[in-house]
C-alpha cells in the first residue's frame, strides 16, 4: 500500500501520464511500458501505476475519441496497449499472497469495456485477494456456474454502458440467489451509484480504489435471498412499456430511419454508409429510451441525448438531426405515457427548452 498523500500522488503521477499519453499516441507500446517500469524503479507503487497513471490516461483516451481527436482505431489501439501493459505490470509486481479470500470480477453480459474491471482485479490482487478475472461480456448463466464451482466471498460486477442495466439487474439477482453478495461499479451504475442501489446491489464503489476498500470491509450476507422478477424491485415495469419498446426495437429503428427522408431532407443525399451510421444512432436512442423506462429515470435518457449531440457536432453532423428522429419515435409510442414523457423531455434538453 502507498504512503503518499493524494497531493503527492498527483504530483508524482502527472508527468508520467503525459509520457504515457505520448507513447500511446505514437503507438509505441515498449516506450509506454518503459515509462511505468522506470517509475516503479523510482518508488511508484504498482497500485499508483494502475490507478493514478494508466486509469486517468485511459479516461483521456475515451474523451479523445468523443471529441473526435482520436479515431476508433487509435482508441482501440491505445486501449489494447494499456491492457498489455497492465498484464506486464502484474507479472512484474506479484501480489503479496492471497490471504484475504476470493473475489470474482466480471463485466456484465454484453459489456465489452473490460479495462475498468481489469484495473480493479489487479488492485485486489495487490491487496492480497485471490481474484478470478472473468473478463468482458460474462454470460450470466456461466457466471453463476463459476460461483457454484469456486465459492467466492464476493462478486464485483462492472458495466460502463447504461443500456446493460437490465442485464445487470438479472445478474445481481442471480448472484445473490447463489449466496454471493454483489459489489457494483462502473459508469453504467451512475456517478452516485443510484442504479446500483435501485437494482439491489449489496454495495457500490465509484472507482477501483474505493471498491477495494469496500471489499476489505466486507458486504456480509447478500440482500437478495432468492430469484425474483424484476417487477418485484421495479413496480413501474408493470405497465409493460419497457418490454414493448425493447421488443419493438427493430421496427422502431426501421420506421424512424425511413421517415427521416421526409423530416430531414439532407438525409436523402446520404451515402449507404452514412445511412447505416444513422440507423446505428437511432438504435442507440431506442436502447437508451428502453433503459430509461426500465429504471424510470428521465435524466438517463436526456443526458445521453445531450452527449450524443456533442458527439455528432464534433464529427460535423448537425445535432438538430436528432429532433425529427425523436418526433418520429414518438408517433408509434403515443399511447405510452412514460415513453412520451421521456421523448418530450429529451427534445427539450436538445433545444435548451
Amino acid at each position: 500500500m502507498t504512503t503518499r498523500t493524494p497531493e503527492e500522488t498527483v504530483t508524482a503521477a502527472g508527468p508520467l501520464r503525459a509520457l504515457l499519453w505520448d507513447a500511446l499516441l505514437a503507438g509505441d507500446e515498449y516506450a509506454a511500458a518503459d515509462v511505468l517500469f522506470a517509475a516503479l524503479d523510482d518508488g511508484l507503487s504498482a497500485e499508483e501505476a494502475l490507478l493514478d497513471v494508466i486509469g486517468p490516461v485511459q479516461a483521456e483516451v475515451g474523451l479523445g475519441w468523443a471529441a473526435n481527436r482520436l479515431s476508433v482505431v487509435q482508441e482501440h489501439a491505445a486501449t489494447a496497449m494499456n491492457d498489455r501493459i497492465i498484464a506486464a505490470l502484474a507479472h512484474r509486481s506479484p501480489p503479496p499472497g492471497e490471504g484475504r479470500g476470493r473475489i470474482a470480477v466480471a463485466c456484465v453480459e454484453g459489456e465489452w469495456h473490460a479495462l475498468p474491471a481489469r484495473l480493479l482485479a489487479e488492485t485486489l490482487r495487490l491487496r492480497g485477494w485471490r481474484v478470478d478475472f472473468l473478463g468482458a461480456q460474462a454470460p450470466t448463466p456461466h457466471l453463476i456456474a463459476h460461483l457454484h464451482q469456486t465459492g467466492p466471498d464476493l462478486v464485483a460486477l462492472s458495466s460502463s454502458i447504461p443500456t446493460r442495466l437490465p442485464t445487470a439487474h438479472a445478474a445481481i439477482t442471480a448472484c445473490q440467489a447463489a449466496g454471493v453478495p454483489v459489489l457494483a461499479g462502473g459508469a453504467a451504475f451512475g456517478a452516485d451509484g443510484r442504479y446500483a442501489r435501485l437494482l439491489g446491489a449489496d454495495g457500490w464503489a465509484p472507482d477501483a480504489r474505493a471498491a477495494a476498500d469496500v471489499a476489505a470491509g466486507g458486504l456480509g450476507v447478500p440482500s437478495g435471498a432468492a430469484l425474483h422478477e424484476p417487477v418485484d424491485d421495479l413496480p413501474h415495469l408493470a405497465d409493460q412499456e419497457y418490454t414493448l419498446v425493447s421488443r419493438g426495437r427493430t421496427r422502431l429503428v426501421r420506421e424512424t430511419v425511413d421517415g427521416l427522408d421526409d423530416r430531414f431532407p439532407a438525409m436523402r443525399g446520404y451515402t449507404e454508409r452514412q445511412r447505416e451510421r444513422t440507423a446505428e444512432d437511432i438504435a442507440h436512442i431506442v436502447d437508451f429510451l428502453a433503459t430509461a423506462l426500465y429504471v424510470d429515470d428521465d435524466a438517463l435518457f436526456t443526458s445521453f441525448l445531450v452527449w450524443t449531440a456533442g458527439i455528432l457536432e464534433a464529427r460535423g453532423v448537425p445535432a438538430r438531426s436528432l429532433t425529427p428522429a425523436l418526433e418520429l419515435l414518438a408517433e408509434p409510442l403515443r399511447d405510452f405515457p412514460r415513453a412520451t414523457r421521456l421523448l418530450q423531455r429529451g427534445g427539450a434538453a436538445l433545444t435548451g427548452g
